[in-house]
């Protein structure tokens, strides 16, 4: 997360600081968005960012644009991953995991691990 946000984050904040007012307005916000991410924000996702400014501030400041990326960023990695196991465990390309599913994958990973926890894991 710190190389991602060292090397990605401020570049692009600074890019998308039109006029180097030393913020991001509402526009500048939503290029940003779509340069790191790929998406365009939504009306909701940018009055809730544009709330969360400083009342007396006109947009958002590095420090919060950091924040913001970082979290945005380690959800997006935290849900990357989270498929990627449901995708080794769904060996049939199902799109759902049986008990059976779930037997296989932890009779590979923890041979040892006793079947009730395979089965409050799956419940």
């Amino acid at each position: 997360l710190s190389f991602w946000n060292v090397l990605s984050t401020p570049p692009v904040f600074e890019a998308c600081d039109e006029d180097n007012k030393g913020y991001l307005s509402r526009e500048d916000f939503k290029v940003a968005v779509v340069i790191l991410f790929g998406y365009k924000p939504s009306k909701v996702e940018v009055d809730s960012v544009m709330a969360s400014a400083q009342p007396n501030n006109s947009g958002i400041s590095i420090e919060m644009f950091l924040n913001l990326m970082n979290t945005k960023k380690a959800a997006q990695l935290y849900h990357s991953e989270m498929r990627q196991i449901f995708t080794a465990f769904d060996m049939q390309c199902k799109g759902f995991l049986t008990l059976e599913d779930f037997r296989k994958a932890f009779s590979i990973v923890v041979p040892k691990l006793p079947e009730r926890i395979i089965l409050e894991a799956f419940r």
